[in-house]
């Protein structure tokens, strides 16, 4: 293993309850995700201990367990976002695969979400070192400023307490920090805009022949939407994956992309060669994932890490409303449920779990927030699939999932009547919708006889003309969608798991139901034939104004413990701070109240850079003393 590896140190779970008895501890961060990795980063920074506790084993922190994890990807009949991640009881993650055999007859309990309908969700999240930038997908744009105030503008959904204009500074932080590839002159469109002399760390991949084939037919295509003219533009997406270094970045020091280029490039990876199999797993870690984050914040010498030790319970202090300590259930082997019990404390604490889990984590304590919100206005984006076959041959199957798609429909006073939604090209064809390109076999040998020679040319033309869009849907923040638990249903280790009541607003079906037009005005112009079906028989499916669609999650959690003005309309500040309990922190896409048409991570870690220099703050202003194991006061004023 290489030193850069070799520089996390995992500690026992004696050590961690010794260390936090003695007062180690400002900071106890539950998670190694991308949230709690820039907690982790950015505190240790400034001189602050840490203790990161991790639900999962800490395997992929060796070269060996990442080809591990690509091995099992390449082994496993199934290729969904966690085929690269062995089942673990003690920690189990939920599958899309898990809906699917729902829909076949078995309980609502069979996967480790506990579907409670009225519709199904089939989203999905990775319970392992590095959290679910392990299987993201690394399409990486920021939210438009009009996403911030959707109710003022457009009376649906929640505002955020900050504006876009706040959240600048701290999306430099992410991009810097993720090493987004793309181009300023091409993403300034709809209100995003940057500050002077702005650039990217690395230049923007360069769009797929797909890409340029779809953009020759339907560039420049028009539609009209409650009285707006939408001009139709194929534009290249931000991507969170190692590309060519600008030399202009910050006023021409130029970027250096972590493992693209030095000694460590084996292990923690090289610049994105074009694999299409990077959902789930990228072959040579050129993608961004926390572990990378996590490896900088051991090298202070600041960090504790406990893998292995699910958080069970928080538990508030007798003597304030603070957080006294945090309970969690330490497992030895993944095959067995047994484990030790074991409590710690610290001066603060940060869930960084997901929205998910850190929603189902306060609801299992018992700690439902005074406004009632914990667990409530769950969030994701709906994707409409819309699958259709060229004329010719697009190159499909070359490049990374996704490189390129439509912004034009994300914006405009529509807004007030129906869902926006953007639009992805992609490049692995009909994957998603038909589970190309094995479907394709089937049809090819048991519809039309082929075999031979003959079989193997008619798969290479039929998967090279494929094209798939697909058209992610905002949601609006709705009550009725939550998480939340219930002592019938638990895991292996004693753990309730979460519940889920999920359904579709008129609101967003409207959007679906137009997302579904403009794909036949795009396969019309193209000479693309529609292969689109939508069956009343999927789990996902609904009709809406008497035609029928299904819809598809986008792994895009958030809104379950939303960021508000006050005690009565959130349950975290602008902070991503508690409004009830002052030392606790639940940060990540969780805190979003709405969520635009982007995918949710740039803006969830801009989000976690923004609170930590909050909380950084915060920590040199008072000390909290350790009174016994689990009772602590609080000395204002106090220098660090």
């Amino acid at each position: 293993m290489s030193e850069a590896n070799s520089t996390i140190e995992q500690i026992t779970p004696e050590q961690a309850v010794q260390n936090s008895n003695s007062g180690k501890y400002d900071a106890v961060i539950i998670g190694s995700g991308i949230s709690g990795a820039i907690a982790a980063k950015e505190l240790t920074a400034k001189g602050f201990q840490v203790l990161v506790l991790e639900a999962a084993p800490a395997k992929s922190l060796s070269y060996d367990g990442f080809k591990q994890y690509l091995s099992n990807y390449y082994a496993n009949a199934s290729k969904d976002n966690n085929a690269p991640y062995p089942a673990n009881p003690n920690a189990p993650m939920p599958r899309s695969t898990d809906v699917s055999k729902l829909y076949l007859g078995q309980t609502s309990s069979k996967g480790y979400m506990v579907q409670n309908g009225p519709l199904a969700l089939d989203s999905t999240y990775t319970r392992v070192t590095g959290g679910t930038t392990m299987h993201w997908e690394a399409k990486i744009l920021r939210m438009l400023p009009d996403d911030f105030s959707i109710k003022t503008k457009y009376g649906v959904g929640l505002d955020w307490p900050i504006k876009y204009e706040d959240l600048m500074p701290y999306y430099r932080m992410a991009e810097r920090e993720i090493g987004v590839s793309a181009n300023v002159e091409e993403q300034g469109f709809y209100g995003i805009k940057y500050e002077k002399d702005y650039v990217y760390p690395m230049y923007g991949l360069p769009p797929s022949y797909l890409d340029q084939v779809v953009a020759k037919g339907i560039d420049g295509a028009e539609f009209e939407l409650f009285g707006e003219t939408h001009t139709v533009k194929v534009r290249p997406f931000p991507q969170g994956r190692n590309g060519i270094p600008n030399e202009r970045y910050q006023s021409g020091s130029g970027f250096k992309p972590v493992g693209a280029v030095g000694a460590v490039q084996v292990e923690q990876g090289g610049r994105c060669q074009g694999n299409n199999n990077c959902v789930p797993i990228c072959p040579v870690q050129a993608k961004y994932d926390a572990r990378k984050t996590l490896f900088d914040a051991a090298k202070t010498g600041k960090m504790d890490f406990l893998p292995q030790a699910v958080a069970s319970k928080v538990v508030v202090s007798k003597h304030d409303n603070n957080i006294s300590h945090i309970e969690f259930k330490h497992y030895t082997k993944t095959s067995s449920p047994e484990h030790t019990l074991g409590q710690v404390c610290a001066r603060t604490f940060i869930l960084a779990t997901n929205a998910v889990e850190n929603a189902r984590l306060m609801l299992a304590s018992g700690l439902p927030s005074s406004s009632g919100l914990m667990g409530k206005n769950l969030m994701d984006h709906t994707y409409l699939l819309a699958w259709g076959l060229l004329p010719e041959a697009a190159g499909t199957m070359r490049g990374t999932k996704c490189t390129s798609g439509i912004a034009d429909f994300r914006y405009g006073t529509s807004r007030a009547k129906q869902a926006p939604f953007g639009v992805d090209i992609h490049n692995d064809g009909w994957g998603w919708a038909t589970g190309s390109p094995f479907s394709d076999i089937e049809t090819l040998v048991d519809t039309q006889n082929k075999f031979g020679k003959e079989l193997r040319q008619s798969t290479v033309d039929r998967v090279s003309n494929q094209l798939l869009f697909a058209y992610m849907v905002e949601q609006a923040a709705d009550e009725s969608n939550r998480i939340t638990v219930d002592p019938e249903y638990k895991d292996a280790l004693g753990n309730m798991r979460p519940i889920v009541n999920y359904n579709l607003s008129d609101y967003s079906k409207a959007g679906i139901a137009y997302a579904r037009e403009t794909s036949k005005v795009f396969f019309q112009r193209l000479g693309a034939q529609d292969f689109s079906s939508y069956s009343l028989l999927d789990y996902g499916s609904f009709q809406y104004q008497g035609e029928s669609y299904y819809f598809r999650g986008g792994n895009h959690f958030s809104g379950t413990h939303v960021m508000g003005t006050s005690a009565e309309n959130s349950v975290v500040n602008e902070h991503q701070q508690s409004w009830d309990h002052n030392n606790l922190y639940l940060i990540g896409s969780g805190s979003m109240p709405s969520i635009g048409t982007s995918n949710t991570t740039l803006t969830l870690a801009a989000l976690c850079f923004k609170t930590m220099e909050y909380l950084v703050a915060e920590l040199g202003s008072y000390q909290v003393d350790v009174v016994s194991d689990t009772t602590f006061k609080t000395v204002k004023g106090a220098s660090q």
